[in-house]
């Protein structure tokens, strides 16, 4: 073959001009493809298809240029067009303005991607990343500015911004962030929008004023888009006060247009005002302010006590005032939960108020989650409980007390993987609110999940700088749980030396003493401790004489342990008086008998508060009871009977932890065991954080 004239007949067939056009040009396809297809919603596979048919689409433009020319009748074999009617160099030329154009739209599309890259949108700065990510339709509804000249009506416009929150929150089609987690960007402070908007996963923000006068009142309400900053809608309403239940209503549906969010027909009756009454509202108010922030003040029974007597007034002013009622049963539920008022009589009050309120609003969210309160704490019904909570979340589809009940009862009934789904919801619409976070995080501690408990408090204080503190305490005893005493250590020191919520500091360091044997330290820490009683073993609170005993015996001082626990039993026997069967405080008084050298009590008390609450009824309870009766059987010196619950419990969420089996000296007598220091091996954690 003679290679030149190939060659100069491939030139002369313009092959190499339809190789160089062909190339330019799918280049320029493909590049569209990839931009233009995902626009569209056109899957990647599609993208994939066109790429593979140009490549396959090039030797078959080769072999159709070498073998057809075009001429002015059209494509004939080249072989049948004369050398003197051959137009080759025309259509030559037209390929070559071809493959410039398409050049030209090459180099076009390399500067667009080369300046994006160079050059990213402020939005995309890494400060608003997850703010991007928020869905569209979600939104958190700040705290209002009191304009009012009256101090006193600073209640009233958190009343309005609550019920507006509350409004929007019934609406399935909107994900509103809870009232806990938006309270703690205050009226009147700096706000950056960008930045609230990232640490609460939402694209939107609602702000606004209150401006109360005798009889007048003008609310002012405007939408933000968090993630560029610019506001999307404003409205001022000034009405007669009576009206202001209207305004209520009318900036929850205009904040929903703007959202393009759905509404039907029964979440439009929902959001509507449940009292017309302004001096009952104003009642109502007032008491849900003090039911909200009892926390803070000094005095919780008298503060519970003092929001019933608004109710109460709110009630005698409208007998049909349906959310009233509700907060009435709140308000008696928490008396007695948090043993303010631990009667049958108070629980029941809360159950009559209950009633009241689902006979004049049948389907009402609120009194279905009341009713869910009342089963979970005052009768431990858990399977009733929940089938409220299935009811309230009709209406209720962005509460995070839903969630976070749901997510316990789940807890307690052992489905711990509907527990993590509900409690990571409720931690999503309220991720400031440290209760959702604690309740999460116990789930994963019983679980064992320490990498995932510590990664909960690095977002917790990622999100609330200023449980920075409390984040820092929470991973120390994550560090004991996995039994890693230098990073419990290591995290401790960071805090400063007076902080100890309600005992807990105490408490850590406590545990890291006597983990470590050090029991001079543990002494001195229990004298520095300001409160009287401190969390036990068991899990309930115990007299500071108890851990005086615990330490006296890791010494080898019986006369001092036995002293100390003597003290201790009289408290708990105290405490016992009025709640003979509550299997917590029995539980602990098996403990104490067990330390004094009473056997056949202390077994007794143990077996009978794993009776009182066994495990198939209540998982979370269940379970520390159980480990509560290994101790005791390990501290009256019956080891077998001690592995036959550590066995069952090594494998059960809610078992000792590895760092307490390894470490803690009450459990010494069953070190020599063979079987003990197997199961210490199967449960040794392996990953860190």
């Amino acid at each position: 073959m003679d290679w030149r004239k190939f060659l100069g007949e491939l030139q002369r067939r313009n092959v190499y001009r339809v190789a160089v056009t062909y190339m330019v040009v799918s280049w320029v396809l493909i590049q569209i493809a990839t931009q233009v297809f995902p626009f569209f919603d056109i899957p990647i596979w599609a993208i994939r298809v066109v790429i593979l048919l140009l490549v396959l689409g090039f030797p078959v433009a080769l072999v159709l240029a070498w073998a057809f020319e075009l001429t002015p009748e059209g494509f004939k074999r080249t072989e049948e067009v004369p050398l003197h009617k051959s137009i080759r160099r025309h259509t030559g030329r037209k390929l070559l303005a071809i493959a410039a154009v398409a050049a030209a739209i090459a180099a076009g599309l390399f500067i667009v991607q080369f300046t994006r890259r160079s050059n990213p949108k402020p939005d995309s700065s890494s400060s608003l990343a997850s703010n991007q990510s928020a869905p569209e339709k979600s939104i958190a509804v700040l705290p209002f500015s009191n304009l009012s000249a009256e101090e006193e009506n600073r209640f009233f416009t958190d009343g309005i911004h609550d019920e507006i929150l509350t409004g929007l929150a019934k609406i399935a089609d909107l994900k509103v962030i809870s009232r806990t987690s938006v309270m703690v960007y205050k009226a009147g402070a700096p706000r950056n929008a960008r930045e609230i908007g990232q640490q609460l996963g939402v694209a939107h923000l609602l702000e606004g004023s209150v401006q109360r006068t005798k009889n007048r009142v003008r609310v002012t309400a405007q939408l933000i888009d968090a993630r560029t900053d610019e506001h999307q809608w404003a409205e001022h309403y000034d009405r007669d006060l009576a009206d202001a239940f209207a305004i209520q209503t009318e900036i929850a549906q205009a904040i929903t247009r703007q959202l393009e969010a759905k509404l039907s027909p029964q979440e439009k009756a929902a959001i509507e005002p449940s009292t017309r009454d302004i001096a009952a509202f104003d009642l109502y108010l007032q008491a849900k302010e003090l039911i909200n922030t009892f926390p803070d003040t000094e005095n919780w029974k008298e503060t519970f006590l003092k929001a019933v007597r608004f109710l109460d007034e709110a009630i005698r002013r409208d007998p049909n005032f349906a959310l009233a009622y509700c907060w009435r049963a709140i308000a008696d539920d928490n008396l007695y939960w948090y043993g303010l008022d631990p009667t049958p009589a108070r629980i029941e009050m809360a159950q009559a108020s209950v009633e009241r309120a689902l006979a004049l609003i049948p389907d009402l969210g609120e009194a279905h989650l009341a009713q869910a309160l009342v089963y979970y704490h005052g009768k431990r019904d858990y399977t009733r409980a929940f089938a409220e909570l299935a009811l309230a979340n009709r209406t209720l589809p962005n509460s995070a007390e839903v969630c976070s009940l749901a997510g316990a009862i789940a807890r307690r009934q052992g489905r711990w993987e509907d527990a993590l789904k509900n409690l990571e919801k409720a931690v999503e619409l309220d991720p400031r609110n440290p209760k959702n976070v604690n309740g999460l995080s116990l789930v994963y501690d019983l679980l064992r999940h320490y990498d995932d408990e510590a990664a909960l408090f690095e977002r917790a204080a990622a999100a609330n700088p200023g449980s920075r503190n409390y984040s820092q305490m929470v991973r120390a005893q994550i560090e004991l749980s996995r039994g890693d005493l230098k990073a419990a250590h290591s995290f401790l020191a960071t805090l400063p030396a007076d902080y100890d919520p309600d005992g807990q500091m105490t408490s850590t360091r406590l545990t890291l003493a006597l983990y470590e044997r050090d029991f001079d330290r543990a002494a001195k820490v229990l004298a520095s401790r300001k409160q009287e009683e401190l969390v036990g073993n068991g899990g309930t609170l115990v007299p500071a004489s108890y851990w005086q005993g615990v330490i006296a015996r890791g010494k080898g001082d019986e006369a001092a342990a036995k002293e100390s626990l003597g003290r201790a039993r009289t408290a708990i026997e105290g405490k016992l008086a009025g709640r003979q069967d509550d299997p917590v405080l029995l539980a602990a008084l098996g403990l104490i008998d067990a330390g004094l050298g009473r056997k056949e009590d202390a077994v007794r008390e143990g077996r009978r508060a794993v009776e009182l609450r066994p495990i198939s009824e209540d998982a979370d309870d269940g379970a520390n009871l159980l480990g509560s009766l290994a101790m005791i059987y390990a501290w009256i010196g019956d080891v077998n009977a001690a592995m036959d619950q550590l066995i069952f419990l090594a494998k059960t969420p809610g078992g000792p932890a590895y760092g307490q089996l390894k470490y803690d000296p009450a459990w010494d007598a069953l070190r020599s065991d063979a079987r003990f220091n197997a199961m210490l091996n199967e449960l040794q954690p392996h990953s860190k954080p």
